[in-house]
């Protein structure tokens, strides 16, 4: 099995299980009462809160989509696209992840993608549901932009959204060994210890040496406030359909680490475009896909240069 962990869009490649069970439905709760979060879980949620103040203080977060001050052309859409979908930003090195970029092959889905959400127990019920809803409307809006089927479900289906806060993150070491089986210790700790500067996360599985994902779970922090956390709704889920590096070249795009854009984009919204066009085929690399992104970026731009 692959494992695609994409911190902020990072990849890591795990030893193939030999087969994978399907996800057993479970509600969206990963405990049935509400607790109290602890000092740790209360911290982060201040540090994040003076996270969001100050990008949004510095005019980043933009959720405009886009506009006369961000034009992009067909080179440039096209060369977007080969670096944030045909490059990885990490490579696995002993075990762990190290931020470096390669050349990788198109990933992408080829069955329906269920998205099931999930909480950990201290998440309350006015934050929970914020994010059912957020959380269903973006999928609506992937699944228009790329004409791939997707829809929301009860339980896990194969692209599960964890809400977690600082101790149940720490601790879900069992649970992805359920969710993802095969997945090494070292996917674990990079979850489970997560550095501060990491806002969230995501990583996607392929079997045996395809490039076809078949799972996919996203981690986001509980603490988060709203638009951090809707940022990395749109952000984790959208890399997780084979979106898996960034690019600092990117704009306007949510696939850059500056932060500037804060939700996807109608560039953003080509890419995925492109990624799901039948013309292109998981597995291809940047000499074979190049000639014919560029066709499709012609037919949606219409010659912008």
């Amino acid at each position: 099995m692959l494992i695609a962990a994409l911190i902020l869009a990072g990849c890591e490649e795990l030893p193939a299980p030999q087969s994978e069970p399907d996800p057993v439905a479970t509600p969206d709760e990963l405990a049935p009462r509400p607790k109290d979060p602890s000092e740790a879980s209360r911290a982060a949620a201040r540090h994040y809160a003076r996270v969001q103040s100050d990008l949004l203080a510095r005019g980043l977060l933009r959720r405009d989509g886009g506009g006369p001050d961000t034009p992009y052309s067909d080179r440039q859409l096209t060369e977007n696209f080969v670096r944030i979908a045909l490059f990885d930003e990490y490579v696995s090195r002993g075990g762990t992840l190290v931020a470096q970029q390669s050349e990788s092959n198109l990933r992408r889905w080829e069955q329906p993608i269920r998205f099931g959400l999930r909480f950990g127990e201290t998440v309350p019920e006015s934050q929970r549901a914020k994010d059912r809803s957020n959380v269903a409307a973006f999928v609506r809006r992937l699944s228009r932009a790329t004409g791939h089927p997707m829809s929301m479900g009860t339980g896990n289906g194969n692209f599960t959204v964890l809400m977690l806060n600082e101790d149940e993150r720490a601790a879900i070491g069992p649970e992805l060994r359920r969710l993802v089986p095969g997945i090494d210790n070292a996917a674990i700790r990079t979850i489970e210890t997560l550095p501060r500067d990491t806002l969230c996360l995501v990583f996607a599985t392929t079997t045996g040496n395809s490039s076809v994902y078949t799972r996919a779970v996203a981690i986001i922090r509980a603490e988060h406030p709203d638009l951090l956390r809707l940022s990395c709704i749109h952000e984790e889920l959208a890399q997780g359909l084979g979106l898996a590096n960034d690019s600092p070249e990117a704009r306007p795009s949510i696939f850059n680490d500056d932060e500037e854009f804060g939700l996807l984009t109608t560039h953003d919204e080509q890419l995925l475009r492109i990624l799901y066009d039948g013309r292109l085929r998981p597995g291809m690399t940047a000499l074979e896909a190049k000639p014919i992104v560029k066709q499709i970026v012609g037919e949606i731009l219409g010659g912008r240069v």
